[in-house]
């Protein structure tokens, strides 16, 4: 089992343990189950996915754009044709490895992604922890039922702004990205150009 699903299983019991201690209805632990935690959950696992995705390509685009212009600035001499033919479809091949990873992450915005997921389960864990201590904006009810509405409408209002903002921000961006996508992927599969000074 790896060590994501590992934490979200540790997770889903402490806050499943949790939800029995406190003193709710039957339908509001339901909520608590089937809403809070199955967000929490979720964007738990989006993040960690986003995030994985995001240091993959970024890592490969970031050695690969430095390894390519040394080997376009190795100096073979004529005698080393073989050496300077390899060294020549090395570059092509990764040149077009680091274009790809590029236009990926580019296109699908994982790092905004990682970003938005982290910051929205947060704020649900936020409000989970507090509701369950009744601190914060719930420190004025004195119990957890009375508290129970404010909740659901913190929780609400959190999902809805994940929404929102995933939709006019992560998704609208990659659609207005095309233009770039297709400039890196000229820069990188033309790798002694884009990495070589023009002779004045």
């Amino acid at each position: 089992m790896s060590k994501h699903r590992e934490y979200r299983e540790q997770l889903k019991n402490e806050l499943s343990t949790l939800f029995d201690l406190i003193e709710l209805k039957e339908n509001q632990k339901q909520y608590m189950k089937g809403r809070w935690m199955d967000q929490v959950l979720w964007m738990e696992g989006r993040a960690v996915r986003a995030r994985d995705w995001y240091y993959r390509l970024r890592l490969t685009t970031i050695i690969g754009g430095v390894i390519i212009p040394i080997l376009v600035s190795l100096n073979l001499g004529a005698n080393q044709r073989n050496l300077s033919t390899a060294v020549r479809a090395v570059t092509i091949g990764l040149g077009g490895v680091v274009a790809i990873s590029s236009a990926i992450e580019e296109f699908f915005h994982y790092g905004e992604r990682w970003r938005h997921y982290r910051r929205s389960v947060e704020s649900l864990k936020t409000q989970g922890w507090q509701f369950s201590q009744l601190t914060g904006i719930y420190g004025n009810y004195k119990t957890h039922n009375d508290a129970f509405r404010a909740f659901t409408m913190q929780v609400e209002d959190i999902v809805q702004r994940d929404v929102e903002i995933y939709a006019s921000k992560v998704v609208d961006e990659s659609e207005e990205d095309n233009d770039s996508q297709e400039s890196a992927i000229e820069a990188y599969t033309n790798p002694s150009t884009a990495y070589t000074n023009p002779t004045p």
